[in-house]
């Protein structure tokens, strides 16, 4: 059962932020690979706990939206963990929903598969790629991520790159280079966010957060190399 349906870490029934425009559901899908110590989720990062709640009953609950909500994102945890995703967004699909996707690329051959059902995706580009590993956690996560990437603009599929900074963990020269191997793959729309403690449960970041890492000049210059840039504070 568990590689035929998805397994739900939580839900949200509403929210107007986490897909552009529209009003949404989202789901939180449980299990992620990488430990990046500024999480806000990171009670979805264990595979092993037990569903929130059961994806049929989660599913009933979403035809009860059709017509009220736009769309239904599915986030994380690392969504394209799950094998059964892409029967999920087929479901919410066949219930007339647009289908959101926040992933940070783990897995991009799986993301491949499921693009063509995504409506809109918000890929999470942690840092510059030379500086992965560091924040991930995990080995070889900037191949990963740098190929999920090209896959998504390629994809023709409306997106979001994002970057959460620290300012312990993302520093100037950091985002100074990530700005420029993103805009150089084609990427033209990008928000850069600050950290949030909210969740976390790192002490040491939400002891050592603070403003530094994105002053005006490098916020300039990300205005200047997108279409469309975002910046979002903290207290915002």
């Amino acid at each position: 059962m568990a590689d035929k349906e998805l397994k739900v870490g939580g839900y949200a029934r509403f929210t107007s932020t986490d897909y552009p425009g529209e009003l949404a559901a989202v789901v939180f899908v449980q299990g992620c690979p990488w430990r990046c110590g500024y999480c806000h989720n990171p009670h979805l990062q264990p595979r092993d706990t037990a569903p929130a709640i059961a994806w049929r009953d989660l599913l009933a609950f979403l035809a009860g939206r059709a017509g009220l909500l736009d769309a239904v994102v599915f986030s994380g945890g690392e969504p394209t963990l799950d094998p059964a995703l892409e029967d999920a967004m087929r479901s919410v699909k066949a219930l007339g929903f647009k289908v959101g996707l926040h992933t940070a690329g783990i897995y991009p051959e799986r993301l491949k598969q499921v693009l063509p059902l995504v409506d809109w995706v918000g890929l999470d580009i942690k840092t510059s790629f030379d500086a992965y590993d560091e924040i991930t956690g995990a080995s070889g996560s900037a191949q990963a991520a740098r190929t999920a990437a090209r896959l998504v603009i390629d994809s023709g599929v409306a997106y979001e790159f994002r970057t959460t900074v620290h300012t312990r963990l993302t520093t100037r020269r950091h985002i100074t280079t990530l700005l420029q191997q993103i805009s150089d793959m084609g990427c033209d729309t990008y928000a850069l966010q600050d950290f949030r403690s909210v969740g976390c449960r790192t002490q040491d970041l939400i002891d050592s957060a603070g403003e530094g890492a994105l002053d005006s000049e490098l916020i300039g210059q990300a205005r200047s190399k997108f279409r469309q840039f975002t910046l979002r504070r903290a207290d915002g």
